[in-house]
């Protein structure tokens, strides 16, 4: 097993712990010995120390809790905290007692992993259940999860003690297929298809060549697909190696590529398949069952065709009779095998699942039929009553039930193949001589991207990879990770997130974390383990599931036997017993119905699916939602923070409107603050060129006149000289600082402008201020009926802005807002969040860094 690959850089006196949650999680071993003084306390207290370690190799929330766990089991720790999504443990600690040293080797024996294993088979609850039980009695085995709506499991175990095997084994002994998705440790996996082998000695030779591959840990082939799976450390090799290796063994003749469908078509063509298996079998089944229905409950009623299905073929067995029987045979024991198998599977391992309930349920029925026309064919007086057209009913119903299930399923997978998809199909790898200089470009498949590659980013394209830049400037909307909808400025040293967009500008960037390492793939599997995580409510209905089956049949048997019963000892009108059947008949076909009609199906599957679609449409949605308890306590909730920008408005800046104080065309206006401001990257600079360029004529000169001395002065405005006139385009603060003198007249505009919820610019030439530019952020059309909705419900509404009070006022007022906080820094709003929460109150918001604290 790997171990963890880990860096460590100590930081001290800092004073907080950023964005990282400061909640523990798990209890810390003693901070400093018993025993000690007062004054040595004091002194320890004094000397605390902090560092920071880079943790490469985490999958999930479990993964981080193993890390948190192992580091706060050392002496001398004040305090851990892990982040998951950017790799990264934040630890206090006192020096006199354990140093960073000790620390890195606590973590580098990690032996936790987390393993997800798809099981093919499972029908209901009772299934679930089983496996879990099996699972859970495996020495090293911490944790598992088995959910149905996603037939997978999730495995937490100490790879010393049982290994993925010995798993699969654990879940074959019960009766069902396992299959191995992800071990959970740190490797990176790839399929490819290779093409021009022949033999099996030519397979053989190309995995002997990769196998020598520094860096690959697994190699599976598959002949007859031509199709060689690799598991392998991003750190040492990559996708293009293997290619290149493949390609360059045997003389050329092999040619290597990405395996159609990546890593997870396996699952989705045995979720295609399955689909496409009941779809058949209830086909197949209406096939026989229609006409067993039709010659049971509609030609009867037909003079001609009941005079020939009561003809009497043997004895008193009739041909609608022998009709039934000839028809419903296929459909109980052919197209309802499946029934048959899993019913032998459950009863094996010693438990009852749904299978058992319609096995009993449409045996009792077709047997009970088949002994009455066989006892009608050899007898002269005995008159048949069959159930064919139950037992073959109930077996097409439940197979169209099972059909609209599968496909249930499929669509609860949908959420997570869009979040795979912001992975950008294509990527521009980059050739760079010793100085930096661009030797060659060449477009490459998206997934053939490898750590340390230099790929180009053109504007409006998807970063390709997680990475830093290594030259050019844009704006990046990472609108998808922190839920912000203002780009975000990026320069030479700037991190970049892959699936995020690049706004405008070219950037060269330096990949640092592909295939499984990169924050999309881990916010997917953040939202896979959130959906594998049961509702209070599931473990609730999963308790029950236990006994249901069993309690199922025991209140069937008593159903029958109190309706015979009451039949024998005249407990109801001989009226009640329609004139084909006797209180025998009709007490068993009471028994059938209760037998049949309450399957387990429902109480397994609906709160598993309703959290699997949850979770996946919030995630689409940019919102990370941790499981079904989150979403169970979502009802409590009774208040909700809102940020403004992108939240409440569209986020995109418009001009709405412009006031001179000085008599000018508004064109030559408009050409100068262009001038300036198209050398700025901020979303309100961008909005005032786009409302320029409507002043000039289609084929007019594009360009604008050139700005010198051009500064840009963070958070007020900018500065250039154009056309030998001075410009300062900003805000108040700035027009302040330069000594411009602000009019009454212009006050008075900017606080109209703010009273409409809009940005006032100020714009001033050769120091003398002559317009005021007005900037709005449109309101999103349902923002007020939001607001509304959620008054009527009783839930308190807040915005939290970094924007200005007039502004936010304005626009909290407009949508029916009564509580705002303006002018707050990002680690202000998450402070008064935590208030909120500390004033007894459950708090949800639409932005991510609040959605962290609630939910996950």
């Amino acid at each position: 097993m790997a171990a963890m690959i880990l860096s460590l850089a100590c930081i001290r006196n800092e004073s907080c712990y950023g964005d990282l949650s400061p909640r523990p999680h798990y209890p810390s071993m003693p901070k400093y010995p018993k025993g000690l003084s007062s004054d040595v306390e004091k002194n320890i207290k004094g000397s605390e120390a902090k560092a920071l370690f880079s943790v490469i190799g985490m999958t999930c929330s479990a993964c981080a809790g193993s890390v948190e766990k192992a580091i706060k089991r050392l002496p001398g720790i004040k305090e851990a905290v892990v982040d998951v999504l950017n790799n990264r443990a934040r630890v206090m600690f006192y020096p006199s007692f354990v140093n960073a040293t000790l620390i890195e080797a606590e973590i580098n024996e990690k032996s936790t992993y987390v393993c997800r294993i798809q099981i093919k088979g499972m029908t209901c609850t009772s299934c679930t259940t089983t496996v879990e039980s099996a699972l859970q009695v495996v020495p090293g085995v911490q944790k598992a999860q088995v959910a149905l709506a996603t037939e997978e499991a999730e495995v937490c175990y100490d790879s010393k003690m049982v290994s993925c095997n010995q798993l699969i084994k654990a879940i074959e002994d019960t009766g069902f297929e396992a299959i191995l998705i992800t071990t959970g440790e740190d490797r990176s996996k790839i399929q490819l298809k290779v093409e021009g082998v022949q033999s099996l000695n030519s397979m053989r030779m190309i995995e002997n060549s990769l196998q020598a591959l520094p860096g690959v840990q697994d190699i599976d082939t598959d002949p007859e697909l031509n199709k060689i799976s690799l598991s392998y450390k991003s750190d040492s090799t990559g996708p293009r190696d293997f290619i290149r290796v493949i390609e360059s063994t045997g003389s050329g003749r092999f040619k290597a590529m990405i395996f159609p469908g990546g890593g997870g078509g396996g699952r989705q063509s045995h979720r295609q398949e399955e689909i496409k298996q009941y779809y058949r079998s209830f086909l197949w089944s209406l096939v026989f069952t229609i006409p067993v229905f039709l010659t049971s409950m509609v030609f009867m009623y037909i003079p001609g065709l009941k005079r020939g299905m009561e003809a009497k073929v043997v004895n008193m067995l009739s041909a609608g009779e022998f009709l039934r029987w000839v028809l419903s045979t296929p459909v109980q024991l052919i197209i309802g095998r499946r029934f048959y198998t899993g019913s032998y599977k459950a009863l094996r391992r010693g438990s009852a699942n749904m299978d058992v309930l319609i096995a009993l349920g449409t045996n009792a029925a077709y047997f009970y039929s088949v002994y009455s026309v066989l006892r009608a064919a050899t007898s002269p007086e005995f008159k048949a009553t069959d159930f064919f057209e139950t037992s073959a009913m109930l077996i097409s119903f439940i197979l169209l039930g099972k059909y609209l299930e599968i496909l249930a399923k499929g669509k609860t997978s949908e959420a997570i193949a869009k979040l795979i998809d912001l992975s950008p199909e294509t990527a521009i790898l980059l050739t760079l001589d010793n100085e930096g200089n661009v030797l060659h470009e060449e477009e490459i498949d998206g997934r053939l991207i490898q750590k340390d590659d230099m790929i180009k980013i053109i504007p409006g394209a998807k970063v390709a990879s997680d990475g830093f830049v290594i030259w050019g400037q844009s704006h990046v909307n990472e609108s998808m990770i922190t839920g912000e909808a203002r780009p975000v400025a990026k320069r030479k040293g700037d991190a970049v997130i892959g699936g995020t967009i690049n706004e405008n500008g070219v950037l060269h960037i330096k990949a640092t974390r592909v295939g499984s390492e990169s924050s999309l793939s881990q916010i997917v599997r953040l939202v896979e383990s959130a959906q594998m995580a049961k509702a209070p409510v599931q473990k609730f209905a999963d308790r029950i599931s236990k006994v249901f089956v069993p309690l199922v049949i025991f209140l069937s048997f008593s159903t029958w036997l109190a309706w015979f019963l009451a039949g024998k000892f005249d407990g109801y009108p001989k009226s009640w017993i329609p004139s084909s059947m006797d209180s025998f008949q009709l007490a068993l076909q009471f028994g059938i119905s209760v037998m049949v009609i309450a399957c387990p199906c429902a109480l397994g599957l609906a709160t598993p699916t309703a959290v699997m679609v949850g979770t996946g449409v919030g995630a689409s949605q940019g919102v990370l939602i941790k499981g079904g308890q989150a979403l169970e306590s979502a009802h409590k909730v009774n208040c909700i923070v809102f940020d403004k920008t992108g939240t409440l408005t569209i986020g995109k800046p418009v001009v709405v409107n412009t006031r001179l104080l000085k008599t000018m065309v508004l064109r030559d206006f408009y050409e100068l603050v262009a001038a300036a401001e198209v050398n700025s990257e901020h979303p309100l600079a961008k909005a005032i060129v786009e409302y320029a360029e409507k002043f000039r004529e289609e084929k007019e000169n594009p360009v604008w006149p050139e700005a010198q001395d051009f500064k840009s002065i963070t958070g007020h405005g900018v500065k250039a000289i154009v056309r030998k006139k001075e410009l300062i385009v900003g805000n108040k603060s700035l027009m302040l600082e330069e000594n411009i003198a602000i009019p009454i007249d212009a006050l008075e505009i900017l606080e109209e402008t703010e009273g409409l919820a809009q940005t006032g610019v100020f714009v001033a030439i050769d120091r003398e201020l002559v317009g005021v530019i007005a900037i709005s952020d449109p309101l999103k059309p349902g923002a007020g009926e939001v607001i509304s909705i959620l008054k009527s419900m009783e839930v308190r509404s807040i915005m939290v802005t970094g924007d200005n009070w007039g502004t936010a006022n304005s626009i909290a007022e407009e949508v029916g807002i009564d509580t705002v906080i303006a002018e707050a820094k990002p680690e202000h709003k998450a402070q008064r969040v935590k208030e909120l929460q500390v004033a007894i109150r459950i708090v949800a918001s639409r932005q991510y860094f609040v959605a962290a604290s609630m939910f996950m």
